[in-house]
Parts: structure tokens; sequence; C-alpha cells
């Protein structure tokens, strides 16, 4: 990755949108210290805070606050920053960031600061993705992944593996360059063995990645079923709260409720849907037909029956409708009506759970299992956010790793499996990115960032 130096300055507000005790107008590039000096009258001492007047071209008082100049390459982005910390009133970040661009800057785009540390090799692509997961994390667990993932850890992971995987990769490629040698070097090298332990490590990093990923993303589960089986009573339990309306008319939810919970740090987007069945109501339709949309789009479907009436043909039909790949769990509910105890019970290769929507005895059992079906350890410790690029890569690795294992006795088709499986991990901190790709990952930054 090679390192550029931009001939432009940019500047942008560095804090959120909205009236707040302090607001940042940050600077980056060649210019910053001049801009430094056009609104404070001089630059500040690097790395110095200094508390100055922040002044228009004509002497008029903008603000007082704080001025941080930081030369490159020691700064965030490896050029010369300028940081005003200013009152974070919404009109006045807006005219001192005008004052900047009036000395030279333009307004940056969406993750341009975080992208021009990236090109200035101060931080590598999965950091970089990194920051936005950090700003953006909905959970305490998946604002620790995120820090792990900025603080390098996920890259070290990736960049131990790739040392190994070159390594090896040499080692082959070497001995195709002597075929006249009569060596095993297949033995000789412990090609198999070294092969053996890339693959273990990769599956140890791929199920943190896969951790992360859930952290990150979160879960869709829908709540289907009959009217009154009591999905808007489990869609309150889960959340804690009265978001659906709860009552014994048939047909009372119409339409999709989506609420955002968590469990054990792991976001779930719960959706409760209208009740599926047969009914001249068009409002009722409707909400049905939106059922049936949201369904396609979700991870999990908890079927949701009644307890005292089992499965039944319009169960049946409704598992029949929904798509192969999401998982399903049966749920049956009202089992205080019912009089039957809260647990899990596996049969014909489907999960049946007994709770109580009401009086919410099972929950912690419906819970547990969402978590164990999405592939998520109750144990976060190590894990590091991951996106779906990087599941994608560290996939397309394990494919060309097995691919290897097949061909080892064939130097040459070894040796190029190796090959693509080192540029499709390289692609995740950023050895082998397009440029399209980064303006994708970049553009989704928030500006100032």
């Amino acid at each position: 990755m090679a390192s550029t130096k931009p001939l432009d300055t940019i500047a942008a507000i560095a804090t959120a949108s909205g009236a707040g005790g302090i607001g940042i107008v940050r600077v980056s590039g060649p210019r910053a210290s001049l801009i430094g000096a056009g609104v404070l009258g001089s630059c500040p001492a690097p790395r110095h805070a200094a508390y100055l007047d922040f002044k228009q071209s004509n002497g008029e008082l903008i603000d007082r606050g704080i001025a941080i100049f930081y030369p490159n390459p020691h700064s965030y982005t490896g050029e010369d920053v300028l940081e005003l910390q200013a009152h974070g009133g919404t009109a006045l970040m807006q005219i001192l960031l005008a004052r900047c661009i009036a000395l030279g800057a333009r307004q940056a785009e969406p993750g341009e600061f975080t992208r021009r540390a990236y090109l200035n090799e101060k931080i590598d692509l999965a950091q970089a993705e990194a920051v936005a997961d950090v700003i953006n994390a909905a959970t305490a667990e998946a604002a620790k992944s995120a820090i792990r993932s900025l603080s390098g850890e996920f890259s070290q992971r990736i960049n131990t593996l790739l040392l190994k995987l070159i390594d090896l990769r040499m080692y082959v490629e070497a001995c195709l360059d002597f075929p006249e040698e009569e060596i095993d070097f297949i033995t000789q090298g412990r090609v198999a063995e070294k092969l053996a332990a890339i693959i273990a490590e990769l599956n140890s990093v791929f199920t943190k990645a896969k951790q992360g990923s859930l952290l990150r993303e979160g879960i869709n589960v829908v709540l289907v079923g009959q009217p009154n089986v009591g999905k808007s009573s489990l869609m309150n339990q889960l959340a804690g709260e009265e978001i659906a309306i709860v009552t014994s008319i048939a047909g009372t939810t119409r339409d999709t409720i989506k609420n955002a919970i968590q469990i054990n740090g792991v976001p779930l987007h719960v959706i409760d849907t209208a009740g599926l069945r047969e009914t001249d109501d068009e409002v009722e339709k409707f909400g049905i037909a939106r059922t049936w949309a949201v369904a396609q789009t979700a991870n999990i479907a908890l079927l949701l029956i009644d307890a005292a009436h089992g499965i039944t043909e319009t169960e049946k039909s409704i598992l029949e409708r929904l798509p192969q790949e999401i998982r399903k769990i049966w749920v049956h509910n009202k089992i205080d009506v019912a009089n039957e105890p809260a647990l899990v019970k596996e049969k014909d290769g489907a999960t049946h759970i007994y709770l109580s929507a009401k009086t919410g005895a099972g929950l912690d059992l419906l819970k547990s299992h969402l978590l164990k079906l999405a592939g998520y350890e109750n144990n976060a410790e190590g894990v590091f956010m991951a996106r779906a690029r990087h599941l994608e890569a560290l996939f397309k690795v394990d494919v060309h790793l097995a691919i290897a294992q097949a061909k080892i006795n064939s130097a040459e088709l070894l040796a190029e499996e190796l090959r693509i499986a080192q540029e499709a991990l390289s692609s995740i901190t950023g050895k082998f990115t397009p440029d399209d790709l980064l303006g994708e990952i970049f553009g989704k930054f928030c500006i100032g960032k």
C-alpha cells in the first residue's frame, strides 16, 4: 500500500450534529498550520493545547477555545492536523468551519480523514473500518469488540496467519525452481503439517470473526403464527416493555412491528407480525402480505403455537411457506394455561420450546437457544469486530486451503492455491484492495471521521 500525500487540505466538524457543550472542527493537510495562523493569529506549538481567540478575517471574535496542532507524521491522518475546540453550538460550528474553508481548506468527504490515515499507513483497512464500528456500536459488547479491532488485535491475527502462509508458499515455489532435485519436498519441509496448522489457526480466527459479525449486524428474528397465539406478548417480554398492543381480539396486530433488543450484548431485531389466517378485511390482508415479505429476510423464525392445541395443519402450512434457509424454532406458548413446565425438546429434527409469554417462564430458554442457533457463544472474550467482506475473504481462504490440502502432491497446483489464499487474506487489511471498494467503505462513514 503506497503512502499518498494529497495536495489539498480538508476541514469538517468532527463532533455530532446538534448543540453540545463542546464542538470540534478538524483540519488536515499541508495548509493546516497556515489556517491555524489565520484563525488564531499564530499556529500553536506542536501538541500543546492553547486557549486562544478564534477570529474572522476582520478581527471579529468567533469564540474562545482550545487549539491543538499535530505536525505530520505524528497525527491521526499522518498529515498536519489542526483541531479547534469551541462551544458546541450548531451555528457557531458552521461559522468556524466556514472560516477554515475561506482560508484554503475544502469540506471533507465522508470518512476522508480516516481514509487518509489508511493511505498514509497510520492504520490498516480493518482498523479503519473499526473506527466506524466503534462509533456505531449498539451494545457494550459490540463496542468492546470494535475497540479490539481498532487497537489492531484482528489485524495482528490476520498478519500472523499471512506470514505463515507466505513462508509456506515461498518454500513450495522454491522447490518448483529445482525440479531436478530428487527430494521429497513435502515430507522434508513438513508441508502437510504446516498447512494443517495454518488451517487450524484460520478456523480459530473465523470463529471469532463470526462472533464479531453477529455483534455488529445482529440477528433478524420474525414471530409468525395464527392470530391470538401470543406473538405480541412474546415481543413485549423480549423487549421488556409494552411495544405491541395485546388484546383477545383476533387480528389486533395488522402491521409488522420491529424492535431492537439485546441478549448478552448481541443485537436482535425482533419483528412482530400480523396473525396468519384467511380474512376478508383489506387492511389485515396488507398486514399478512407484509408478514410473508419480512419472513423472507429473517435469519430465524419463531413459529408460535398454543401449547394446548399443538401443531395443526395450519401451522404445518405456515412452515412449508417459510424459506428453507431460515432457521426455525417451534414456540409452544401459554404453558401457564396448559399447566405444562418450561422446557426445550428436540423432536423430528426440530427444536420445540415450551414457555409462557404472559409470565415469562421459559423465556431464558428461548434467549439461550436463539444465541446458540445464531452461532454465538456466551463468552465474547477475545471477539473482534468483523464485517461481511471479512467473512467472505476468510471463507475464500478456507476453501482454497482445503483444495491445497487435496492437491498437496502436485507442487504447481499447491502453489497456486496458496497464492489465491494469500491474496484473499491480504484483502482484509488492505494489501490488495481496489479503489472502488475503498470508496464504498469510506463513503459510509460520517463526515469529520
